[in-house]
């Protein structure tokens, strides 16, 4: 429908005030929202998607993004607005579904695109008036178009997948960058394994598609002008092209080396990542200190069920072959599922001997879910093994095979409070930096050893900011015994190695360590209102 509110005419049509907001997320492990305030920031990273339809927005038309995980979403505003549009995913989808429902009386265009949407697509009816299904790098521009001649569709969907060579720099100019723990940058899209409960190679495909060096090392240019420091590489898998990871990151230290290595990076990649030496090499060389990894589950049996094989090639065990990732100058964090058809109530504990026995610190540990359009979803649709419900009372929607629901959820919560009981959390912070390969110095410091002044001035920032953390851990957590534990491992730490930067890691895992706690702790007096990370 053509408006003259806020449009201005032009020989294409009528030019659009758009507002794009990223919904607030429910609390999560990822979220951090239990240490943030430690770190001084309101959010863990911003929306990726946004800035980069932002960037994709034909010139005449105006745009403004809201991020209600940094500011409350201001709703005068979008009545003002022509177009309103939400992304988001499903931890996202109720509150999604409540800014639609408010912006029903604005008057304007909503549309709807994302993860989410893009594997339930009915899921919120006609709240919305336009949808976006998978990727929209090349439906929105043609949306704009509709709609500036009075004709939007009802539903987009691309005919193939994005062209990443063809994309241009993300707007990071429409968000406030200070309000973020972490920046973030996309390399590539896309995943060559078949992992059945994965939406990822739904959305993007088994075919990995690549940026160009030239985009990979502008976005990088654009976060050091803007402030960044430390940047999550969001790609799902990093090394799914081996080769042309190769070539991207020779460029991305060469970038690193020339400007004294002011990017930190922290990715995601697949357990074969072990198998390369040289690759694990050259991203530790680019400054990459964590790597997430999709664990599972130690129970062979159930990788072979959900066709993670990758998992189960030849060349050791799983926790030799993360064990040698950390020898390569890596940190581990994982991924871990409960509830695979060959689970029973032996896979609690087996799990965490595991995450012990790989000296993983941070483990997101999740009950299986079957997300829609998956293999998963259709298999146990199938099977008649799934619950309806939008909120199921267990937890998940997946009714497990050898398990009791309420026990697969309690052992869950057992798990949560396991993991981050302070004394078995700091022992596995102790065996990976003070017993183990990593120093706590294989980042940026460790970069500039060519250029002692500049050493020493990184040096201090990191004492100073350890110093800040340690201070608000004292001051803020409430709970005199965590508090005593932060204080006895931080001053021990400051006796037995008292390098800054390991100073900091543990500071920052301190925080960490009290949002999982406070989550885990607060879910198990509350099973009613358990939060399922996968």
């Amino acid at each position: 429908m053509l408006t003259d509110r806020g449009g201005a005419w032009s020989a294409g049509g009528t030019m659009a005030d758009i507002v794009l907001i990223s919904p607030r997320f429910e609390m999560s492990y990822w979220g951090l929202e239990h240490a943030l305030p430690f770190m001084g920031r309101s959010a863990n990273m911003p929306p990726a998607a946004l800035p980069l339809l932002a960037a994709l927005t034909p010139a005449g038309h105006t745009l403004t993004i809201m991020d209600e995980n940094i500011a409350p979403i201001d709703f005068d505003r979008c009545a003002r607005a022509d177009i309103v549009g939400l992304t988001g995913m499903i931890v996202q989808r109720h509150r999604m579904t409540e800014i639609l429902q408010a912006l029903k009386t604005c008057g304007c265009s909503t549309v709807v695109g994302g993860p989410w949407v893009s594997v339930s697509e009915d899921y919120f009816g006609t709240l919305a008036d336009t949808v976006f299904i998978g990727e929209a790098e090349e439906t929105w521009p043609r949306f704009l178009e509709d709609w500036s001649r009075g004709a939007p569709a009802r539903r987009y969907q691309q005919a193939d997948k994005t062209d990443l060579s063809l994309l241009p720099t993300p707007r990071l100019d429409l968000l406030d960058l200070k309000r973020y723990a972490f920046g973030n940058v996309q390399f590539t899209r896309g995943c060559p394994f078949t992992c059945e409960f994965c939406d990822i190679i739904v959305l993007f495909g088994r075919r990995p598609r690549i940026k160009t060096v030239r985009q990979i090392l502008a976005e990088l240019d654009l976060l050091h002008r803007m402030g960044q420091e430390i940047v999550f590489i969001v790609d799902d898998n990093l090394i799914a092209n081996k080769r042309a990871m190769r070539d991207i990151l020779g460029p991305v230290i060469e970038w690193q080396r020339e400007r004294d290595f002011p990017l930190t990076f922290f990715t995601e990649a697949s357990l074969d990542l072990a198998d390369e030496p040289d690759l694990m090499r050259l991203m530790v060389e680019a400054n990459i200190v964590n790597v997430f990894v999709g664990i599972e589950t130690p129970n062979e049996d159930s990788l072979r069920e959900t066709k993670k094989l990758q998992n189960l090639r030849r060349g050791g065990t799983m926790v030799g072959k993360i064990h040698g990732i950390q020898n390569a100058g890596l940190e581990v964090w994982s991924g871990m599922i409960l509830g695979f058809d060959n689970d029973d109530d032996t896979i609690f504990d087996a799990q965490l001997r595991f995450v012990s026995e790989a000296r993983i610190v941070g483990s997101m540990v999740g009950m299986l879910n079957a997300i829609p359009t998956t293999p998963l979803h259709d298999r146990l649709a199938a099977e008649g093994r799934l619950d309806l419900d939008d909120e199921p009372a267990f937890g998940t929607n997946v009714i497990p095979k050898r398990l009791d629901r309420m026990v697969l959820r309690d052992g869950y919560l057992r798990i949560l409070r396991d993991l981050s009981e302070p004394a078995a959390y700091f022992d596995r912070l102790d065996a990976l930096y003070l017993d183990g390969p990593l120093s706590g110095d294989q980042g940026r410091t460790a970069r500039l050893t060519g250029k002692p002044w500049l050493r020493r001035r990184e040096q201090a920032r990191f004492l100073v900011r350890a110093t800040v953390m340690f201070a608000r851990l004292m001051l803020w957590v409430r709970e005199p015994d965590l508090r005593s534990e932060y204080r006895r491992r931080i001053l021990h730490l400051a006796r037995v190695n008292p390098r800054p930067a390991l100073l900091f890691v543990y500071a920052l895992r301190a925080a960490m360590h009290y949002h999982a706690w406070l989550l885990a702790d607060r879910m198990s007096k509350s099973p009613a209102g358990v939060v399922n990370s996968y």
